[in-house]
């Protein structure tokens, strides 16, 4: 690869120059901070900015969104210290999800074969009922099938399915859950 050639491939930043502008201030003042604002308050930006977001959410100190107007967030979600939603697609977290600290959805990547980098990015689904564990990375395109978990420091670059407990680098299920997040007895086969 050659970055002098570097392109974001049309990239559209999706508000003016102004309104960015004018998050970046916000984001500073009222997330990347280590004070404790109300999540009400933290809600009420994210709505100022676009975002669809329900009721009930918590919003932690120090979490990072690129853009707010590609999020939606459901009913009574939390965001932990210091989430990283790099929104260059649109984000989908539905309702009762839990996203712990450092957790990073990351909607955009580059070809890294080609001779630009040409910057690629593609939308993330959290299913409702999920819990995101610290440190997990979430790659572009990723739907994550309700009722599921992502054990910390996961890194997930596939679909989730729904009812399943994945781990390591790359993730893979390693337990199923049935009714009500419970341990379904039978383990997954290849499993020990």
């Amino acid at each position: 690869m050659e970055l002098s050639g570097y392109t974001t491939g049309g990239f559209a930043r999706g508000v003016p120059a102004w309104k960015e502008a004018l998050w970046l201030v916000a984001k500073w003042a009222f997330f990347q901070t280590a004070i404790p604002w109300p999540s009400a308050l933290r809600v009420s930006l994210l709505r100022a900015f676009g975002a669809r977001v329900g009721n009930g959410v918590v919003v932690r100190s120090h979490v990072n969104i690129t853009f707010p107007w590609r999020l939606s967030i459901g009913d009574h979600v939390w965001l932990g210290e210091e989430v990283l939603i790099l929104s260059l697609a649109a984000v989908r977290i539905e309702s009762d999800v839990c996203i712990s600290q450092r957790a990073f959805l990351c909607t955009g990547s580059h070809r890294f074969q080609t001779p630009r980098f040409e910057l690629v990015t593609k939308p993330i689904t959290i299913g409702r009922g999920c819990w995101i564990a610290a440190q997990v990375f979430v790659a572009p395109g990723v739907t994550v099938g309700p009722d599921s978990m992502l054990a910390a420091g996961a890194v997930v670059v596939e679909d989730v399915p729904a009812g399943v407990l994945m781990q390591g680098n790359p993730a893979r299920v390693v337990r199923t859950f049935g009714r009500a997040g419970e341990v379904a007895s039978q383990p997954l086969s290849g499993e020990g």
